[in-house]
């Protein structure tokens, strides 16, 4: 074995594979949130992981550092507001660019963690990138989570809080008849899952399905979670973790709203953007899905962006790919809205 082999691990794509596959953009966002000291989340209970460092936290240190923190808002006005839920009201922010006469198309966002941890604040740059970039009215909504709240509670109040949001996109300025859905990780999960529930159930399909590294698959055993199965800031074990504290047994997994590349009937959706990370053990279910999408006749674009981790969506300040990433996500849902600015 040679020197680097016995530092970074050999190149059998078995083999989990080095950070030093990260870009210097999200290797300093990788170091900076190490520095920060957080515990393992998978060694956890659910209301300590919930107040662990996040990559959020690591971004935001470096634009501070960078004397970058006060443009982060990037002029985006927000409110916060509560929604409807399937069980009951939910919070949720408004992101716009400005105040208008004019109804503007309306994006309605899941943020991840895993369907246990996170809220809000911690995915609160994505939504706000998005406000921005693609001159839509954001609606960031959290949803009930696990261990509280089962599977498949964050999938009932997913599908609640969309049709809540085309009953009274026109009270924030929406446009009713332009509402797309949007999600990352698991937040993915539950936006396409929210198309699918709007498809079987008669209800007016999402304009767009912008899915973001979504988990849609229970195979932990891919290319992709093989490579990368030690990865940050998610790895294998914190799947396995997600997965415990968020069903109550291990066989629902098999169900085709969580495996969606294995099990789902994916014809009759939206068009679909597919956003994925090399570093990241959700990649190969990401472009499964793409694939699958495909196969079903449904028009899907992505891009799987080199170099860079989970979670790396959204830090459009500190890391190029990211933006990138964003100004890609942010053209298919004008496309898709009817506001894309084509060349002549």
């Amino acid at each position: 074995m040679s020197i680097l082999d016995s530092l970074f691990g050999d190149t059998d794509k078995h083999t989990p594979k080095p950070l030093s596959d990260a870009d210097s953009d999200m290797r300093k966002v990788l170091d900076t949130l190490a520095d920060l000291g957080g515990l393992p989340i998978e060694t956890l209970t659910a209301e300590l992981a919930r107040h662990q460092p996040t990559p959020a936290d690591a971004a935001q240190k470096i634009l501070r550092e960078r004397k970058l923190d006060r443009v982060a808002d990037l002029g985006v006005l927000t409110e916060d507001i509560t929604v409807r839920g399937a069980a009951g009201p939910l919070q949720a922010r408004v992101y716009k660019m400005h105040e208008s006469d004019k109804p503007h198309p309306v994006v309605v966002y899941f943020h991840g963690g895993g369907w246990g941890i996170a809220d809000l604040n911690v995915y609160d740059s994505s939504p706000r990138a998005i406000a921005k970039f693609a001159d839509a009215i954001v609606v960031s909504v959290h949803y009930r989570q696990a261990p509280e709240n089962k599977f498949p509670a964050a999938h009932d109040d997913a599908f609640a809080a969309y049709k809540w949001g085309l009953e009274n996109a026109a009270s924030f300025g929406g446009d009713p008849a332009r509402v797309a859905v949007m999600g990352e990780s698991a937040g993915g999960n539950l936006a396409i899952n929210v198309a699918i529930a709007a498809r079987d159930a008669g209800v007016q399909a999402p304009a767009h399905m912008a899915l973001v590294y979504p988990l849609v698959g229970n195979d932990l055993n891919t290319e992709s979670y093989l490579e990368y199965e030690n990865a940050k800031p998610l790895n294998k074990a914190m799947v396995e973790w997600f997965v415990e504290q968020t069903f109550d047994d291990k066989s629902q997994t098999a169900d085709p709203r969580i495996n969606v590349v294995g099990a789902a009937d994916l014809a009759g959706l939206p068009s679909a953007t597919v956003i994925r990370a090399q570093i990241d053990p959700l990649c190969s279910e990401g472009e499964a899905l793409a694939e699958k999408l495909d196969a079903a006749g449904v028009e899907v674009r992505g891009k799987t962006f080199e170099g860079v981790t989970h979670e790396f969506f959204g830090m459009g300040l500190v890391v190029k790919d990211a933006a990138a990433a964003e100004m890609f996500v942010a053209h298919e849902l004008k496309r898709a809205f009817g506001t894309a600015i084509l060349p002549i």
